[in-house]
């Protein structure tokens, strides 16, 4: 029974690890179209009036598409609490994630906010989630400092599900306009609340259940099946 259930947890624990680097492509993907410096492209190319009337809009823009990508590297090499024979890497992980959010990445994605597609619903919920995921990595950042390591993590955690909205937002994008072919504007809004409300709620029951203790992904677990096969 205890083989099972450990096979079982090893059998997740692999499919969520394969799950992120796939989607960590598609978003690698979607940062490199920006690259050489291009305002005329993809999403750009519906934000012209952003762009021509507001001079400061694409480096807020680019700040944010290429520190978030970094973001969402090392927010999942410092979940997994694993070393990997180099001396602290869990916490200087920890500290590029912070770092890049609060300095980076969550005060440009306020500034997009306020001119996000889709009225003021879209508006306000990016607004929202970028102060909550500065408050949530800034709070993680402060009970790291005090050595209160348990809340620590619990907060990390609700930082990193909001870092994830980047992908849940995609998502929930290509289902909506797969089962129900809305208007353009009425995907914004509705996506700009999916992409981070499910996250967030998710991870406050895993907490408030102590479950997130256990979905820890240390990679130990990788060596140990492997070491109990020679």
């Amino acid at each position: 029974m205890l083989s099972a259930k450990r096979n079982t947890a090893i059998f997740f624990k692999i499919i969520l690890i394969i799950g992120f680097a796939y989607f960590f492509w598609l978003m690698l993907k979607i940062t490199l179209e920006y690259i050489p410096f291009n305002p005329e492209v993809s999403f750009l190319m519906i934000k012209q009036t952003e762009v021509v009337e507001r001079p400061e809009y694409l480096a807020f823009f680019y700040t944010h598409v290429y520190t978030s990508i970094f973001v969402l590297l090392s927010g999942f090499l410092a979940i997994l609490t694993k070393d990997f024979g180099l001396k602290n890497f869990h916490r200087n992980m920890g500290k590029v994630y912070i770092f890049l959010i609060l300095i980076c990445a969550a005060p440009s994605g306020i500034y997009m906010g306020i001119f996000a597609n889709g009225g003021i619903l879209s508006k306000t919920s990016f607004v929202i989630l970028g102060f909550l995921w500065w408050f949530s990595t800034f709070k993680a950042y402060q009970l790291a400092r005090q050595k209160r390591f348990k809340e620590h993590k619990q907060w990390m955690w609700r930082s990193f599900a909001f870092t994830l909205s980047a992908i849940s937002l995609r998502m929930w994008k290509v289902i909506i306009v797969y089962l129900f072919h809305p208007n353009p504007m009425d995907v914004y809004q509705m996506i700009a609340w999916l992409g981070w409300i499910p996250n967030i709620l998710i991870i406050e029951y895993l907490i408030t259940k102590n479950i997130y203790e256990n979905c820890t992904l240390h990679l130990d677990f990788l060596t140990d099946s492997f070491s109990d096969k020679l």
